[in-house]
């Protein structure tokens, strides 16, 4: 027999004042990204263009935010000589202060860094990102180190046009960083290579900044891969996608994790 709820309401209150009261949890404090890297990360313009606005403008919910600080050309070395890295530290600093936020900074380098008028070693490559580690800790953030986005040239010498893995002594780079630091880490290079040769050149290429360019990203090409760091990030900080902070629309994610081509309406 069921009793009306007023009836039982002596005997709950009997048995829940029997327990100690708990302290109400906080909300979860939403993470600010700052995107640190080359044109590969930085938002679309003459000339460059990556995954930072696409990840900042479509993945990000419930007062999540961030600012796209990938600057055209930048290494390793220059992106702190000219002073942009200092940007980026004072921007961590302020957040940490705040409490308002949680900052990461994603930091993604290594399309420049390999030419050879850079004249940077890959040793030097590799302390260059432990540094940064270290300095975004310092400031009171939380480094993500983040493999360089792959470029889109195809070798079809075998008859399957294959990406060509160009990037792959930086990629290899970045994870050791990474391993040395005990810093977060994703590995967009190996990813976007997957998708890349799952959708082939022709689709591939409807990506690019204009015609000829297999590196940079045009605006459909940042929420393409923007969605793909995402996707990657929730898998190694899974608390940003578990509390909505970090969300893939559907369709993209189900698409990039099956290697079918998704052009998205802007």
């Amino acid at each position: 027999m069921k009793l009306p709820l007023l009836t039982l309401l002596p005997f709950l209150a009997q048995h829940t004042t029997a327990h100690p009261s708990r302290k109400p949890q906080a909300p979860p404090v939403p993470p600010i990204f700052f995107l640190a890297g080359d044109s590969t990360t930085a938002k679309q313009s003459t000339g460059g263009g990556g995954w930072g606005n696409g990840f900042l403008n479509t993945t990000l919910h419930h007062n999540a935010t961030g600012i796209n600080y990938g600057v055209n050309g930048r290494t390793t070395v220059s992106y702190r000589a000219d002073g942009y890295w200092a940007t980026v530290l004072a921007s961590v600093t302020t957040a940490h202060a705040s409490g308002t936020h949680n900052p990461y900074v994603t930091i993604q380098f290594g399309h420049n860094d390999q030419k050879a008028a850079a004249n940077i070693s890959i040793a030097e490559y590799t302390t260059n990102l432990e540094v940064f580690v270290s300095d975004v800790r310092t400031a009171g953030g939380t480094p993500i180190l983040v493999t360089p986005l792959s470029r889109r040239g195809y070798d079809n010498s075998t008859g399957t046009p294959l990406i060509v893995e160009n990037l792959a002594d930086q990629r290899a780079a970045t994870i050791a960083a990474a391993q040395a630091t005990g810093a977060l880490w994703i590995d967009l290079n190996a990813a976007s290579t997957r998708y890349l040769n799952a959708i082939g050149p022709a689709d591939a290429w409807t990506y690019n900044l204009v015609a000829d360019d297999q590196t940079h990203l045009n605006a459909q090409g940042s929420v393409v891969f923007g969605g793909l760091v995402a996707e990657l990030i929730g898998g190694v900080v899974p608390d940003l996608k578990r509390e909505g902070f970090v969300v893939v629309e559907r369709t993209l994610r189900e698409d990039l994790d099956r290697g079918v081509y998704f052009w998205p309406e802007l």
